[in-house]
This record gives C-alpha cells, structure tokens and sequence, in this order.
C-alpha cells in the first residue's frame, strides 16, 4: 500500500491535540450492546477491560480478553472487539501517537526504544495479563495513568510521557517486546485488502453499495469476498455498512436538530423505515429515544475512536 493511500487511511478523529497527542477514554456499555467493530488509526493504543469478557481481534488474531487484562495496538492495526459472554461491558482506552515521545534531538533514547516501537521492531506485547509478573507491572503504570488523566492533577502531561517512557524501559529487558515488523506476508495481505475495502466504505458509505463493488476491489468473486469480509471482521458487508452508516448517524442525532427522515437519507439509507430499525437493533433504542435521552452509554462503543 503506498503512502498516499495510508495517508487516506487516517482516521478523521482527532486524539487529544497537537501539543499533546494523548487522549483516554471511558466506555460503559449495557449487556447486549455491539462493542468495536473493526476499524484502525495511526495512534498506537491501550484497551484495558474492567468489566466483562470479550473477543479482542488485531489483524488477523483474535483472543480473550478478561477483566484486568490489557491489550496494545500498534499504529495502523486493524483491531475490533465482540461480545463474548452476555453481560455489560466496561474499559478504558489510552490512545497516543508514538510522537509524543519523540526526543527533540536524535539522542540514546531516540535510538535504542524510540525509533524501535515506531518502526515496530521492538514493541509491547499484544495481550498483557496480570499472570505474567513484569506485565502486571505494565498494567499497574496504565492504571496510575488513567487516574492521573482522569483526575487531571497538575502536570499530569508530563506523568503520561514519563509513565509510557518507563514502561519502554520495561519491555527493553531480554525476552520481554516483541517483534511486530516480521508478520507474515499473507497476513499483511489480508489486512491491506480489507483496509481497501473499509476505506471505500468510509469514503462513500452515503451512496449506494453494491457486494460487486466491494469484491471487484480486490478482486475476488462476491462469494468469496463475502466469506474473507466475514472471516475478517465477524460481519457481513452489508452489516458493517449498516453498522457505520448508524454511527454517522448517531453523531448527527447528537450535534444537530435535523430530522431523522433527512439524516437516514445523509447516511445512505433510502427508507427510513429501515434505518429506525436498523438503529434500534444496534443502539437498543430508536432515533427519537437516543436524541431525546442522550443514550451515551448505547453509543459509547459505537463511536469511540
């Protein structure tokens, strides 16, 4: 994938600002509620679960994930997450870009963690659990740095650099990061087919989209598009088509007056009819209900990042 296309890939939302490119998020959602579907951003991420169990998927893994747990996504992982056993759900989400701790000069630290992680030669693990000890150190520093942004205490920017800048320091002894440079080409393949497919979605969700367009992408014949978007996502194309166009939704519902007839028809559904159900099933709740109530927690998951 060339760099004009990874450039188009970037996620529109921006993650803290400029001058400090770190934001965290607190997401609460009832028992029955979809949680992430797949999506990626250039930040790398923190997912730590505090209530529940769910499938964690980056790139082509796919893993439990359970209460205490974390997991790290680096730059540009394609990553979503299910529901694994019926019940609510709650994490915390840390979301940096690796530049934050970028040192203003090419120096030791630059070289020998820095640049590392950035070109994913030397990074955390994926799946870090309180079993293994140096770990639950690990997750032991994203707790403090979860109450430090939370609680906002003063120079608490310079506790999330130093903290994530600790941590690197962890992972630098024997046997402890991992390599994610080295993914099989298969995989890199796979994943650089369905970011294809997911940006065409993004870029003309509004319109009609046919299953040919999509597989014709690739190219693949619709079955077997539909059995590779499947097996990539846990969704059907048209679901997760449906499944977006509801977020786009629900964002309007929350920062405009707009009728819901107009904004069905600005998120590509053609019956408005169907969008309310459409909405129902993925929000539990209809248009008019989630504008009227706020339904944050409803669509906490379907907007975070």
């Amino acid at each position: 994938m060339d760099r004009t296309s990874q450039r188009l890939l970037k996620e529109d939302r921006v993650h803290g600002d400029v001058m400090f490119p770190l934001a965290a998020y607190w997401i609460e959602l009832p028992a029955g509620t979809h949680i992430l579907d797949t999506h990626w951003h250039e930040e790398a991420e923190f997912f730590m679960l505090q209530e529940g169990e769910i499938l964690f998927q980056v790139d082509t893994d796919y893993f439990p994930l359970r209460v205490g747990e974390a997991v790290f996504i680096e730059s540009g992982d394609i990553h979503a997450a299910h529901v694994l056993k019926d019940g609510p759900c709650r994490f915390c989400a840390l979301v940096f870009h690796p530049d934050l701790l970028a040192s203003a000069q090419y120096d030791t630290i630059q070289q020998t963690v820095i640049l590392p992680l950035q070109e994913k030669r030397q990074s955390f693990p994926r799946h870090l659990t309180p079993a293994v000890p140096w770990q639950q150190e690990l997750l032991l520093q994203l707790e403090r740095m979860m109450d430090a942004y939370a609680n906002k205490m003063p120079g608490f920017e310079a506790f999330m650099k130093g903290t994530l800048l600790i941590m690197l320091s962890q992972i630098a002894a024997p046997d402890r990061s991992v390599n994610h440079s080295l993914s099989p080409g298969a995989d890199t393949t796979k994943v650089n087919r369905l970011k294809k497919v997911i940006l065409y979605i993004q870029e003309n969700y509004k319109e009609p989209i046919r299953t040919s367009d999509l597989s014709g992408l690739i190219p693949m014949s619709e079955g077997q598009f539909c059995r590779f978007f499947k097996a990539m996502t846990r969704k059907t194309p048209v679901d997760y088509i449906n499944s977006y166009r509801i977020r786009q939704a629900a964002a309007l519902l929350q920062q405009t007056e707009r009728k819901i007839s107009d904004i069905a028809l600005e998120v590509g559904f053609d019956n408005v009819s169907y969008f309310i159900k459409v909405f129902r099933k993925a929000m539990n709740c209809s248009p008019s209900e989630f504008r009227k109530d706020g339904a944050q927690g409803a669509v906490a998951g379907q907007l975070y990042p």
